[in-house]
């Protein structure tokens, strides 16, 4: 696992910078975050049940996916000077063990009174679609 982070200070950020990564949803990452979160709803984690939904196999949590937005804002934009102020999550697609999640983050306005940056972000699969889509604000803190 890569843990380099970015270091831009506020006056480095510009409107339109962005960054991507890509997580492979291994079961293993699906299980660790139920340990985590305390959520072992059947549609997520028994493969009996969730081959009786709509969706015929398990659904990985949307949280989990969530969670990668935080990577985002501590580890590239703007990284080790980042402190979460808000972020807004839309789920619209399920996303499923063994996909391939790219994640496409830009920064879309910056406030020079408050140094809070906003962030879009959007989540595809490995088919292209569109998994996740939000709205973050990021401070950029100067220490």
């Amino acid at each position: 696992m890569n843990k380099k982070f970015s270091e831009y200070t506020f006056e480095d950020i510009e409107i339109g910078l962005s960054k991507e990564f890509e997580v492979i949803i291994t079961e293993s990452l699906v299980n660790d975050f139920a340990k985590v979160s305390g959520d072992y709803s059947p549609i997520h984690m028994d493969e009996i049940y969730a081959k009786s939904t709509t969706f015929k196999k398990r659904v990985v949590h949307g949280m989990l996916l969530g969670s990668f937005l935080s990577k985002v804002d501590g580890m590239y934009l703007p990284g080790k000077h980042a402190l979460y102020f808000s972020q807004s999550v839309e789920f619209r697609s399920p996303c499923f063990i063994d996909d391939t999640v790219k994640v496409i983050s830009k920064v879309i306005d910056k406030s020079e009174s408050t140094k809070i940056l906003k962030i879009e972000t959007t989540m595809y699969n490995q088919n292209n679609k569109i998994i996740l889509t939000g709205i973050g604000r990021v401070i950029v803190r100067d220490d």
